[in-house]
Protein backbone atom coordinates (compact mmCIF):
# COMPACT_ATOMS: atom_id res chain seq x y z
CA UNK A 1 0.00 0.00 0.00
CA UNK A 2 3.05 2.42 0.81
CA UNK A 3 4.34 2.19 -3.11
CA UNK A 4 0.59 2.77 -4.41
CA UNK A 5 0.47 5.63 -1.93
CA UNK A 6 3.63 7.04 -3.34
CA UNK A 7 2.64 6.13 -7.09
CA UNK A 8 -0.64 8.17 -6.70
CA UNK A 9 0.68 11.52 -5.18
CA UNK A 10 4.15 11.42 -7.36
CA UNK A 11 2.19 10.75 -9.96
CA UNK A 12 -0.06 13.86 -9.78
CA UNK A 13 2.91 16.12 -8.44
CA UNK A 14 4.89 15.08 -12.08
CA UNK A 15 1.92 15.91 -14.15
CA UNK A 16 0.99 18.75 -12.21
CA UNK A 17 4.46 19.81 -12.16
CA UNK A 18 4.66 19.64 -16.05
CA UNK A 19 1.72 22.17 -16.66
CA UNK A 20 3.41 24.70 -13.68
CA UNK A 21 6.57 24.88 -15.20
CA UNK A 22 5.47 24.70 -18.42
CA UNK A 23 2.93 26.88 -19.68
CA UNK A 24 2.74 26.77 -23.40
CA UNK A 25 2.11 23.41 -24.49
CA UNK A 26 0.14 21.50 -27.34
CA UNK A 27 -3.08 21.09 -26.84
CA UNK A 28 -3.89 18.09 -29.76
CA UNK A 29 -0.47 16.31 -27.92
CA UNK A 30 -2.86 16.51 -24.83
CA UNK A 31 -5.83 15.23 -25.71
CA UNK A 32 -3.97 12.33 -27.49
CA UNK A 33 -2.61 11.42 -24.04
CA UNK A 34 -6.45 11.68 -22.80
CA UNK A 35 -7.46 9.61 -25.18
CA UNK A 36 -5.15 7.07 -24.44
CA UNK A 37 -6.02 7.28 -21.23
CA UNK A 38 -9.53 7.49 -21.24
CA UNK A 39 -9.19 4.31 -23.64
CA UNK A 40 -7.30 2.29 -20.93
CA UNK A 41 -9.79 3.32 -18.30
CA UNK A 42 -12.63 1.54 -19.61
CA UNK A 43 -11.40 -1.13 -21.02
CA UNK A 44 -9.72 -1.91 -17.65
CA UNK A 45 -13.47 -1.47 -15.98
CA UNK A 46 -15.07 -3.31 -18.60
CA UNK A 47 -12.76 -6.20 -18.31
CA UNK A 48 -11.88 -6.40 -14.96
CA UNK A 49 -13.43 -3.81 -12.21
CA UNK A 50 -17.31 -4.91 -13.40
CA UNK A 51 -16.53 -8.69 -13.79
CA UNK A 52 -14.85 -8.70 -10.17
CA UNK A 53 -17.89 -6.48 -9.12
CA UNK A 54 -20.73 -9.04 -10.26
CA UNK A 55 -19.03 -11.90 -9.39
CA UNK A 56 -18.36 -10.62 -5.84
CA UNK A 57 -22.31 -9.01 -5.31
CA UNK A 58 -25.08 -11.56 -3.94
CA UNK A 59 -27.08 -9.24 -6.15
CA UNK A 60 -26.42 -8.45 -9.18
CA UNK A 61 -29.03 -5.73 -10.07
CA UNK A 62 -28.30 -4.25 -6.59
CA UNK A 63 -25.07 -3.66 -7.43
CA UNK A 64 -26.17 -2.13 -10.95
CA UNK A 65 -28.13 0.15 -9.09
CA UNK A 66 -24.41 0.98 -7.61
CA UNK A 67 -23.35 1.19 -10.94
CA UNK A 68 -26.03 3.84 -12.39
CA UNK A 69 -25.81 5.63 -8.57
CA UNK A 70 -21.96 6.26 -9.33
CA UNK A 71 -22.57 7.53 -12.80
CA UNK A 72 -24.97 9.86 -11.86
CA UNK A 73 -22.96 11.42 -8.84
CA UNK A 74 -19.83 11.94 -11.21
CA UNK A 75 -22.27 13.84 -13.34
CA UNK A 76 -22.91 16.34 -10.78
CA UNK A 77 -19.31 16.39 -9.67
CA UNK A 78 -18.42 16.82 -13.17
CA UNK A 79 -20.23 19.94 -12.46
CA UNK A 80 -18.66 21.05 -9.35
CA UNK A 81 -14.90 19.91 -11.39
CA UNK A 82 -16.28 21.67 -14.87
CA UNK A 83 -14.96 18.21 -16.29
CA UNK A 84 -11.71 18.60 -14.97
CA UNK A 85 -11.38 14.66 -14.45
CA UNK A 86 -11.89 14.24 -18.01
CA UNK A 87 -9.44 16.86 -19.78
CA UNK A 88 -11.66 20.03 -19.78
CA UNK A 89 -9.91 23.14 -19.15
CA UNK A 90 -11.80 26.15 -18.48
CA UNK A 91 -11.34 29.31 -16.44
CA UNK A 92 -12.80 29.38 -13.09
CA UNK A 93 -15.50 31.81 -12.03
CA UNK A 94 -17.57 30.95 -15.08
CA UNK A 95 -21.12 29.08 -15.49
CA UNK A 96 -20.78 25.43 -16.44
CA UNK A 97 -24.42 23.83 -16.74
CA UNK A 98 -26.16 26.02 -14.67
CA UNK A 99 -23.79 26.43 -11.96
CA UNK A 100 -21.16 28.99 -11.12
CA UNK A 101 -17.99 27.82 -10.89
CA UNK A 102 -15.20 29.20 -8.77
CA UNK A 103 -11.74 27.68 -7.56
CA UNK A 104 -13.29 25.81 -4.36
CA UNK A 105 -15.97 24.69 -6.39
CA UNK A 106 -13.45 22.57 -8.90
CA UNK A 107 -11.70 21.51 -6.10
CA UNK A 108 -14.33 20.09 -4.11
CA UNK A 109 -15.64 18.41 -7.16
CA UNK A 110 -12.37 16.98 -8.28
CA UNK A 111 -11.21 16.04 -4.24
CA UNK A 112 -14.58 14.03 -4.01
CA UNK A 113 -13.86 12.19 -7.70
CA UNK A 114 -10.10 11.16 -6.41
CA UNK A 115 -10.85 10.38 -2.88
CA UNK A 116 -13.82 7.39 -4.23
CA UNK A 117 -11.33 6.30 -6.88
CA UNK A 118 -8.41 6.16 -4.57
CA UNK A 119 -10.84 3.28 -2.21
CA UNK A 120 -10.63 1.03 -5.19
CA UNK A 121 -6.62 0.74 -4.40
CA UNK A 122 -7.72 -0.30 -0.68
CA UNK A 123 -6.54 -3.21 0.83
CA UNK A 124 -4.27 -3.68 -2.12
CA UNK A 125 -7.13 -4.63 -4.86
CA UNK A 126 -10.31 -3.86 -6.03
CA UNK A 127 -12.31 -6.13 -3.85
CA UNK A 128 -11.39 -7.39 -0.56
CA UNK A 129 -8.88 -10.22 -0.27
CA UNK A 130 -10.71 -13.54 -1.95
CA UNK A 131 -8.54 -15.37 0.49
CA UNK A 132 -10.81 -15.03 3.24
CA UNK A 133 -13.56 -16.65 1.25
CA UNK A 134 -11.05 -19.47 0.64
CA UNK A 135 -11.04 -19.20 -3.64
CA UNK A 136 -7.87 -18.86 -5.39
CA UNK A 137 -8.04 -16.09 -7.47
CA UNK A 138 -4.20 -14.81 -6.24
CA UNK A 139 -2.38 -14.82 -9.60
CA UNK A 140 -5.05 -13.21 -11.64
CA UNK A 141 -5.80 -11.07 -8.38
CA UNK A 142 -2.29 -9.67 -8.01
CA UNK A 143 -2.08 -8.59 -11.74
CA UNK A 144 -5.40 -7.62 -11.85
CA UNK A 145 -4.68 -4.63 -9.29
CA UNK A 146 -1.56 -3.86 -11.07
CA UNK A 147 -3.46 -3.07 -14.01
CA UNK A 148 -6.24 -1.34 -12.02
CA UNK A 149 -3.50 0.89 -10.63
CA UNK A 150 -2.07 1.55 -13.79
CA UNK A 151 -5.50 2.59 -15.36
CA UNK A 152 -5.64 5.36 -12.26
CA UNK A 153 -2.35 6.45 -12.96
CA UNK A 154 -2.97 7.02 -16.25
CA UNK A 155 -6.04 9.03 -15.70
CA UNK A 156 -4.30 11.01 -12.81
CA UNK A 157 -1.82 11.97 -15.12
CA UNK A 158 -3.77 14.53 -17.43
CA UNK A 159 -6.64 15.61 -14.47
CA UNK A 160 -3.43 16.79 -12.74
CA UNK A 161 -2.10 18.71 -15.41
CA UNK A 162 -5.54 20.08 -16.21
CA UNK A 163 -6.53 20.87 -13.03
CA UNK A 164 -2.97 22.89 -12.64
CA UNK A 165 -3.42 24.29 -16.43
CA UNK A 166 -7.27 25.80 -14.69
CA UNK A 167 -5.97 27.12 -11.79
CA UNK A 168 -2.68 28.77 -13.15
CA UNK A 169 -5.05 31.58 -15.13
CA UNK A 170 -7.12 32.77 -11.79
CA UNK A 171 -4.37 32.15 -8.86
CA UNK A 172 -0.31 33.02 -7.99
CA UNK A 173 1.42 30.28 -8.59
CA UNK A 174 2.47 29.36 -4.82
CA UNK A 175 -1.98 28.95 -3.97
CA UNK A 176 -1.63 26.49 -7.53
CA UNK A 177 1.15 24.68 -5.90
CA UNK A 178 -1.04 24.50 -2.50
CA UNK A 179 -3.65 23.41 -4.12
CA UNK A 180 -2.19 20.90 -6.26
CA UNK A 181 -0.19 19.45 -2.99
CA UNK A 182 -3.95 18.66 -1.84
CA UNK A 183 -5.60 17.36 -4.68
CA UNK A 184 -2.04 15.15 -5.06
CA UNK A 185 -3.21 13.27 -1.23
CA UNK A 186 -6.75 13.03 -2.45
CA UNK A 187 -6.44 9.55 -3.95
CA UNK A 188 -4.13 8.19 -1.50
CA UNK A 189 -6.18 9.45 1.50
CA UNK A 190 -9.35 7.83 0.31
CA UNK A 191 -7.23 4.08 -0.31
CA UNK A 192 -5.75 4.92 3.60
CA UNK A 193 -8.81 5.35 5.01
CA UNK A 194 -11.35 3.13 3.54
CA UNK A 195 -8.43 0.05 4.39
CA UNK A 196 -8.55 1.62 7.88
CA UNK A 197 -12.05 1.63 8.03
CA UNK A 198 -12.30 -2.15 6.77
CA UNK A 199 -9.54 -3.09 9.09
CA UNK A 200 -11.76 -1.32 12.69
CA UNK A 201 -14.96 -2.91 11.00
CA UNK A 202 -16.27 0.46 10.63
CA UNK A 203 -16.77 -0.85 7.14
CA UNK A 204 -17.91 -4.09 6.09
CA UNK A 205 -17.13 -5.88 2.81
CA UNK A 206 -20.70 -4.95 1.50
CA UNK A 207 -20.12 -1.29 1.89
CA UNK A 208 -16.57 -1.49 0.58
CA UNK A 209 -18.22 -3.17 -2.49
CA UNK A 210 -21.17 -0.20 -3.03
CA UNK A 211 -18.45 2.25 -3.17
CA UNK A 212 -16.47 0.19 -5.52
CA UNK A 213 -19.78 0.03 -7.58
CA UNK A 214 -19.77 3.88 -7.66
CA UNK A 215 -16.60 4.58 -8.97
CA UNK A 216 -16.77 1.84 -12.10
CA UNK A 217 -20.11 4.26 -12.59
CA UNK A 218 -17.88 7.06 -12.33
CA UNK A 219 -15.05 5.37 -14.43
CA UNK A 220 -17.90 4.68 -16.97
CA UNK A 221 -19.04 8.57 -16.96
CA UNK A 222 -15.46 9.63 -17.45
CA UNK A 223 -13.98 7.36 -20.14
CA UNK A 224 -16.89 7.49 -22.16
CA UNK A 225 -17.17 11.51 -21.71
CA UNK A 226 -13.71 11.51 -23.29
CA UNK A 227 -14.65 9.13 -26.35
CA UNK A 228 -17.27 11.18 -27.00
CA UNK A 229 -15.52 14.58 -26.66
CA UNK A 230 -12.88 13.66 -28.78
CA UNK A 231 -14.36 14.04 -31.97
CA UNK A 232 -17.16 16.61 -30.85
CA UNK A 233 -17.68 17.04 -34.79
CA UNK A 234 -17.93 13.49 -35.26
CA UNK A 235 -15.78 12.98 -38.08
CA UNK A 236 -13.43 9.97 -38.28
CA UNK A 237 -10.10 10.75 -36.61
CA UNK A 238 -7.88 7.60 -37.49
CA UNK A 239 -5.10 8.92 -34.91
CA UNK A 240 -7.43 8.97 -31.84
CA UNK A 241 -8.54 5.03 -33.13
CA UNK A 242 -5.27 4.08 -33.77
CA UNK A 243 -4.71 5.13 -29.78
CA UNK A 244 -7.70 3.50 -28.61
CA UNK A 245 -6.46 0.33 -30.06
CA UNK A 246 -3.42 0.29 -28.70
CA UNK A 247 -4.34 1.18 -25.12
CA UNK A 248 -7.50 -1.55 -25.31
CA UNK A 249 -4.80 -4.20 -26.79
CA UNK A 250 -2.72 -2.88 -23.81
CA UNK A 251 -5.32 -3.43 -20.87
CA UNK A 252 -6.43 -7.56 -22.43
CA UNK A 253 -2.58 -7.98 -22.83
CA UNK A 254 -2.06 -6.87 -19.22
CA UNK A 255 -5.27 -8.62 -18.17
CA UNK A 256 -5.55 -11.57 -20.28
CA UNK A 257 -2.39 -12.81 -20.64
CA UNK A 258 -0.19 -11.86 -17.90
Amino acid sequence: MAVNFILLFATAMLAGGLAYFIPSWEERYFKLVLVFAGSYLFAITVLHILPELFVESGDSTKMGLFILLGFLLQQILALLSTGVEHGHIHHPNHQHGGVQVGVYTIMIGLFMHAFLEGTLLSHDGILVDHAHDGHDHGHHHHHGNNNLLLGILLHKGPEAFALVAVLMSSMKKRWVFVLLIIFAFASPLGMVLSNIFYERNILDRNALNIFYGMVAGGFLHISTTIFFESSPDHRFHLNKVLISILAFGLAILLEMFL
